[in-house]
């Protein structure tokens, strides 16, 4: 039996869904982009070009929902699937998208550098499925920072990318970057290499740049996740009920942006709300209230049919410390039991400022525990369980027993080196290091193992040149040094 947690039975999830659905055909969703406006004025929608305001119908809200996928695959730079998004299927990635970099305490400015080994790093953690555009490195123009991002995580690491644009022009730099790693739009679209993040604005709006990425993803068949952030008792209703009733209004009208671009183009049901702490005029993504609020507007998600999303399994910590362990496990638990298919959060601190590798080798081990948990208990040749007790009897032990060596591996996960499981002695006979000393060990094993690509060279020359040209256009003649 698979372990899940709910928060919302089926009446609550229908009229919260009821409700978002008249706010957007009464109250309306703003649009700040002519060529959305117009798409959905063709399709029956009531639009105030002057005030960009639009009141969708329910017969656009059912359409949407009529082609969008119960799910997709995704896949990795040699064209091999990573990922099942469907389901109650769990993957993680780490979050996004920082500017800060914690580097042996110190919070400072990330550097391509940092980026380089981030990606390797990510490259050798089994439990992390996919990549992300993490943080910002400060030695490129910001008008290629995007795009920049992209092109390192396809040199330096084979996963699959969740990125996204703060730009429209940086989109067909992205795209192209994609394209140069399949080789064709149909393959891109047959095999999808990233997610990009697309963001509503509270309350129910959407920017020119967001809506136009919703429109360019669905038309290239890349995936969107939609990233609603609802701020509770800030810039959404302090209870978690209206909050996600905001939720679902905001993602609903993505949805509908989406699906009439393009018909059946890949989505994700995501977000990232939060509460906010009128004490510190904080928005903590650790707080068990985000974390409900995550769980919730999934299960509002699959109830929609569509799989789902959530920036969670993170900590507002300043340091890898108890607090960065305890507010990361939870959220990474609370997630995976609420099947929530794409988890985004390892390696982030600070209100989702602060990317720290120390602390996504640390996650990564907790993404372990966690996927071991939600695959549940089973009987493995337990039943009849007289002879192993017998043996048991004989023997005084199980070690070496014909059923322990076929079964320990998938019934006991064992955690790599930043776990200290030793007992005291062993431990220091180890060295006595510290939580933060193992994981700095660790990250500096992995990067220096790490494997280059198999992109062939003269796609790793086609991207080089298209990053190079793009950094010339604002005035950096060359890129900086990377070391392979």
């Amino acid at each position: 039996m698979r372990p899940k947690v709910t928060f919302l039975d089926e009446d609550l999830k229908i009229k919260i869904i009821d409700e978002a659905r008249h706010l957007l055909c009464t109250l309306g969703v703003e649009i700040h982009n002519t060529r959305v406006l117009g798409l959905l004025g063709d399709h029956g929608a009531e639009v105030d070009p002057v005030t960009q305001h639009v009141r969708l119908t329910d017969n656009l809200i059912d359409l949407a929902l009529s082609t969008v996928p119960s799910g997709f695959k995704l896949y990795d730079v040699a064209g091999r699937q990573t990922h099942d998004l469907s389901g109650d299927n769990v993957h993680f990635t780490p979050s996004s998208a920082a500017i800060n970099i914690l580097d042996n305490g110190t919070i400072r400015k990330p550097l391509t550098a940092d980026y380089v080994n981030f990606a390797k790093l990510v490259s050798g953690l089994p439990h992390i499925h996919a990549q992300s555009t993490a943080f910002i490195p400060a030695d490129v123009p910001e008008e290629i920072s995007d795009s920049y991002r992209l092109f390192l995580s396809l040199l330096y690491c084979e996963k699959p990318v969740v990125t996204g644009a703060f730009t429209i022009e940086a989109f067909d730099v992205m795209r192209d970057l994609q394209l140069a790693v399949r080789g064709s739009a149909e393959e891109l679209r047959a095999k999808p290499l990233t997610i990009f993040s697309c963001c509503p604005t509270a309350p129910i709006k959407w920017s020119e740049t967001t809506s136009q990425n919703v429109v360019d993803c669905a038309r290239m068949g890349i995936p969107v996740e939609f990233i609603s952030m609802p701020l509770a008792g800030f810039m959404a209703p302090v209870t978690i009920v209206g909050s996600l009733i905001q939720h679902t209004a905001e993602t609903l009208s993505g949805v509908v942006i989406n699906q009439l671009a393009g018909p059946g183009a890949p989505v994700l049901y995501g977000g990232a709300p939060a509460i906010f702490d009128i004490r510190y005029e904080t928005t903590p993504m650790g707080a068990v209230e985000t974390e409900m609020l995550d769980c919730a507007y999934s299960e509002i998600g699959k109830h929609l049919g569509m799989p789902t999303q959530a920036y969670t399994g993170f900590s507002d910590a300043k340091q890898l410390d108890a607090q960065a362990g305890f507010e990361t496990a939870m959220g990474a638990t609370l997630a995976a039991l609420a099947g929530i298919n794409s988890i985004s959060g390892p390696g982030m601190l600070d209100f989702i400022t602060c990317q720290s590798l120390e602390k996504l080798v640390l996650d990564n081990e907790i993404c372990g525990q966690t996927l071991r948990m939600v695959r549940g208990v089973e009987p493995r040749e337990d039943f009849p369980s007289t002879p192993i007790f017998e043996e048991l009897i004989r023997d005084k032990h199980l070690l070496i027993a014909d059923h322990t060596r076929r079964h320990l591996r998938d019934e006991i996960t064992f955690p790599g080196p930043v776990i200290d499981r030793a007992n005291s002695s062993r431990w220091l006979e180890d060295g006595g290091l510290s939580l933060h000393d193992r994981a700095a060990k660790e990250v500096e094993r992995l990067i220096a193992s790490h494997t280059p690509s198999c992109l062939p060279a003269e796609v790793r020359s086609e991207m080089e040149g298209m990053m190079t040209a793009e950094a010339r256009r604002f005035g950096m003649d060359n890129l900086p040094g990377r070391s392979e």
